[in-house]
C-alpha cells in the first residue's frame, strides 16, 4: 500500500503540475534526496547568489571582463556618451569646485603673439590676477594664452578649459590648472559657473558664442550679478552700435537689457566692473 500511496502520490503530483527534480529552478538535493530542499551548490555572482544547476559558470565575471575584448560598436552609442559626457562634468566640478573668485577672459586663438591684443590680454590677465581674481580662458594660443600669461606672471591662478577640435593644439604653457572636454555645452557650463565675469576681447565665432550665450544666460536671470565687458571699442563699437540701433528700436530687446553690456578700452575700467559685480553678489548672497 505504502508503495502504491508513493507512486499515486508521486503520479498525482506530476498531474497537478507538481515539477521533477530536474524541472525545479534550484535543483536537486543530493544531500536529502528530496527535490529543491535543504542545502544545495551555492554560488556568488558579485551581489548575486546562484544555487543549484544555476551555481555552475566556467568563468567569473572580472576573467570576462579581463580576457575577452568583444565588440566596440558599444563606444559608439548615446548611452556611453553619456557616461562620458557624466564624466566631464564630474571632472570638471572636481578641479573647479575650490576655485577662488575668477573671471573669465575671451577672445581669438589667432591673435599674434607680437600683436598690440597680445599685450592687452597679458596686461589684463596681470590686473586682474592683481584684484584677486583667478582667470579663466579656453586655454588655447592668442588671446587665451596672453590673459594665462599675464596672470601666471602676476602670481596669480591661471585656469585653461581646453576643447577637443581639429585644428587647434593643446593647452598653452602657461596655464596652470587645465582640463581638455569633449563636448562644448559642458565646458560653457564650467565657464559660467565658476567664473564670476565675462570680458571679451576681439575674436570670432567663438568668442560671439559665448559672450551672447552669457547675455541670454543674464537676461533670463539664470545668472545674477554677471557683467559681460567688451574690451576694444574699436572692434565692438560696430556691434554694439547695432545692438542699440537696430535690436532695441525694433524691439527685439528691452532697454534695460543695454545695461547688461559694458563697452570699454580701458582695462582698469574693465577690472572695476569685474570688481564691483563681484562685491555685490557676494551682499546678495
Amino acid at each position: 500500500m505504502t508503495s502504491n500511496g508513493s507512486e499515486n502520490g508521486s503520479e498525482s503530483g506530476a498531474g497537478n503540475g507538481t515539477a521533477n527534480s530536474a524541472d525545479r529552478p534550484w535543483g536537486h538535493n543530493t544531500a536529502s534526496g528530496e527535490p529543491g530542499r535543504g542545502p544545495q551548490e551555492e554560488k556568488q555572482r558579485g551581489p548575486i547568489v546562484l544555487r543549484g544547476r544555476y551555481s555552475h559558470e566556467p568563468t567569473t565575471t572580472d576573467q570576462r571582463l579581463l580576457d575577452s575584448r568583444g565588440p566596440s560598436d558599444w563606444v559608439h552609442t548615446d548611452p556611453w556618451r553619456v557616461m562620458r559626457i557624466q564624466a566631464e562634468f564630474v571632472e570638471g566640478f572636481g578641479m573647479l569646485a575650490e576655485l577662488p573668485r575668477a573671471a573669465t577672459v575671451f577672445g581669438s586663438a589667432r591673435t599674434p603673439v607680437d600683436s598690440k591684443e597680445y599685450e592687452i590680454g597679458r596686461e589684463l590677465g596681470a590686473r586682474l590676477a592683481g584684484a584677486g581674481f583667478a582667470v579663466i580662458t579656453g586655454g588655447g594660443p592668442g588671446t587665451m594664452e596672453a590673459a594665462n600669461r599675464g596672470c601666471s606672471e602676476a602670481g596669480g591662478l591661471s585656469i585653461g578649459l581646453g576643447i577637443e577640435l581639429p585644428f587647434e593644439q593643446g593647452l598653452n604653457d602657461w596655464v596652470h590648472q587645465g582640463i581638455n572636454f569633449r563636448y562644448f555645452f559642458a565646458r560653457k557650463t564650467m565657464f559660467v559657473k565658476y567664473s564670476q565675469a565675462f570680458v571679451c576681447l576681439p575674436g570670432g565665432f567663438g568668442t560671439l558664442d559665448e559672450l551672447f550665450e552669457a547675455l541670454v544666460l543674464v537676461q533670463t536671470k539664470k545668472v545674477t550679478k554677471f557683467p559681460v565687458v567688451l574690451l576694444g571699442t574699436h572692434y565692438w563699437g560696430g556691434l554694439h552700435d547695432w545692438i542699440r540701433n537696430t535690436m532695441l528700436p525694433e524691439g527685439k530687446i528691452s532697454p534695460k537689457d543695454m545695461d547688461l553690456i559694458h563697452l570699454t578700452d580701458d582695462i582698469d575700467d574693465a577690472v572695476d566692473v569685474v570688481h564691483d559685480a563681484y562685491h555685490a553678489w557676494e551682499e546678495a548672497h
